[in-house]
């Protein structure tokens, strides 16, 4: 009943945050003299002299087609983008696949997504909502002659809502806050029953040469392995990406992870390659590849993926 009474509060608070977010982002839609484009995840937003006054759409009263900025998503990547869906408009980001390895001593464990759906609802001008809940598969073995398990279901469901506190449709710099709760829906062995949380902070730059640069700090909260007590978890993420072909985008990163469990502290670095193509206006395939720089680290994660904006 306590599980059922914290995520009821977990998504009124993602709600909550998504509401007050429409007045506050409003208000704080870019920093004064920034007219130059950023380069966004996918593609560059449109540079406009007299941009229109967006901010009387909502869900139910969508963007107009032609005032809709750049098709932009937080795919491939780790990274999140600071820029949200239209208000009124539809988007889902998917992995196709995801494989990951993992080698932990004698144990070996590979989990593989099919599909990872994210999706996004605009809310208001500078607001989205979205939900992630994959289909995931775990299987655990040994070596030779150990026993192995394999375990199938739907994973745990994540609920985000991201306010765009600036550069939404252009400046040298935009950024966002993305909090976000997990509600346990996967079973144990996928999940581990738990409800968690967090705050994501995406800030892009634009550089020279058509360059973007993403940092992307984030703070969470999650359950220790060996009691119901907390601890935080603490991520950062530096991505560069730029257009290396029309319609193409290449990305690298560097991200790392502190997890302060009491039982297991460990630190995981990767680093993460991939490339994006938006081969129709609305339309994103994608192909990537992580490489663990620690031993806590997935050996290596590989995954292709969609997009599509609606």
């Amino acid at each position: 009943m306590r599980s059922i009474s914290f995520i009821a509060y977990a998504i009124v608070f993602c709600l909550f945050g998504s509401l007050s977010g429409i007045a506050f982002a409003d208000s704080i839609d870019k920093p004064p003299g920034k007219d130059k484009p950023v380069v966004k995840k996918a593609s560059q937003p449109s540079a406009s002299k007299a941009k229109p006054d967006k901010n009387q759409y909502w869900l139910l009263n969508p963007v107009p087609t032609d005032q809709m900025r750049s098709f932009s998503t937080d795919r491939p990547t780790k990274s999140n983008v600071p820029y949200t869906v239209d208000a009124g408009h539809f988007q889902y980001e998917t992995d196709l696949v995801n494989f990951t390895h993992i080698v932990t001593g004698p144990t070996r464990t590979d989990t593989l997504l099919v599909p990872n759906p994210t999706f996004k609802v605009g809310l208001a001008n500078n607001v989205d909502f979205e939900v992630n809940t994959p289909l995931a598969g775990v299987r655990t073995y040994g070596t030779p002659g150990t026993p192995s398990t394999s375990l199938w279901g739907i994973g745990d469901t994540y609920l985000r809502s991201k306010v765009n506190l600036w550069g939404n449709d252009g400046g040298d710099t935009a950024a966002a806050l993305i909090p976000y709760v997990k509600a346990p829906s996967a079973p144990i062995g996928i999940g581990n029953g738990a409800v968690e949380g967090g705050l994501i902070g995406p800030v892009a730059f634009s550089l020279p040469n058509s360059f973007t640069l993403l940092l992307v700090p984030e703070i969470d909260v999650l359950k220790n392995t060996l009691n119901n007590d907390y601890h935080g978890n603490y991520v950062f993420d530096v991505n560069l990406s730029r257009e290396v072909i029309k319609n193409v985008t290449a990305y690298v990163e560097l991200w790392s992870d502190y997890n302060a469990d009491p039982a297991t502290r460990a630190t995981l670095m990767s680093f993460d390659t991939a490339v994006a193509w938006v081969f129709l206006p609305n339309i994103q395939a994608d192909v990537g590849a992580n490489f663990g720089l620690t031993s806590a680290t997935p050996v290596v994660q590989v995954y292709a993926g969609l997009s599509q904006r609606f």
